[in-house]
């Protein structure tokens, strides 16, 4: 991790141990307003539909267990007959950080663990360009909670602490997207590519705990691509796919190293199932699998999405 994650991992901490001999341990190198946005920073990762975040798992160089997994479900859709899109994320997150503190005279450390849950909500319009290609601005709205819990009792009193032991975090986020979108739908193959600019700014509100009010302006830049084409065989009636995908994120502003990186790569390969010959709800159902990689970051993931 670079110095922006080692001030992630610095978020909020006030602790007590044995060893202190009933001294209230103090924060080491705190400063509040840096923390609170740190926070939200975190959150800001589950904000908009993106591959290479929508499930990601970060292990400890030192035990392997996972100091940081995220989990989102999301998508969008242009309304049919009309240039409208609609689109939404509900994601989930958590993160096990260990802090640090002392008493002037011992040092000690502490595990917490953050749940994080978010929704994001978008409302767009498409612009054709050319022949495929449409410009999408998107207006995106999002709320989001941090709740913290510490894996064992800490002495001591003051704002810090009291987050660390049961505090939570309320935010609202609002700010927009420009998308590019190419789709060009043949019976022998489909390619799709989208080009996103993300912009969202991060707000605490209502009873969040006094020592991680702040904000955060989370930025990307994402680039998706889809290839999809007959396999030979058929299955319900209907062509069986392959599916390859490729998509890259870079993370601006807030985002930028506050996790130890500032992009993420995805490739993925998988199958689609079509359905719509039969009168069911669901057309397609397509599973992938996604090697991911990034600066000091790798690792896979399994995706199954649903057309309706």
């Amino acid at each position: 991790m670079g110095q922006k994650a080692a001030a992630a991992a610095a978020l909020v901490c006030a602790l007590a141990s044995p060893l202190a001999l009933g001294q209230a341990l103090r924060l080491v190198d705190g400063d509040l307003q840096k923390r609170a946005n740190g926070v939200l920073a975190m959150m800001g990762f589950m904000l908009t539909p993106d591959v290479t975040t929508g499930s990601l798992g970060i292990s400890s160089s030192t035990t392997g267990n996972p100091d940081l997994v995220l989990t989102n479900l999301g998508g969008g859709f242009t309304t049919k007959g009309s240039p409208l899109y609609l689109e939404g994320t509900f994601g989930y997150g958590q993160y096990d950080p260990t802090f640090s503190a002392s008493n002037g005279q011992v040092e000690s450390s502490v595990a917490a663990k953050w749940d994080a849950y978010s929704a994001t909500g978008g409302v767009g319009w498409d612009f054709p360009v050319a022949r495929d290609l449409v410009l999408r601005p998107i207006f995106n709205f999002s709320y989001g909670r941090v709740q913290s819990k510490v894996s064992a009792s800490q002495t001591g009193t003051g704002a810090e602490l009291d987050f660390l032991r049961e505090g939570r975090l309320d935010a609202y986020g609002l700010g927009g997207s420009l998308m590019l979108d190419y789709q060009r739908n043949r019976p022998e193959n489909e390619f799709e590519v989208e080009l996103r600019y993300t912009n969202i700014y991060l707000q605490s509100f209502g009873g969040s705990s006094e020592a991680v009010k702040g904000s955060a302006d989370a930025q990307s830049v994402s680039l998706w691509s889809r290839w999809r084409a007959p396999t030979g065989v058929r299955m319900l009636e209907r062509p069986l796919r392959y599916v390859l995908e490729f998509a890259h994120t870079t993370f601006l502003g807030d985002l930028d190293g506050v996790l130890g990186f500032n992009y993420l790569s995805s490739l993925g390969a998988g199958f689609e199932l079509d359905s719509s010959a039969h009168d069911v709800a669901v057309t397609r159902t397509r599973l992938l699998v996604r090697y991911k990689i990034g600066e000091h970051v790798t690792g896979w993931s399994i995706g199954l999405a649903l057309s309706f």
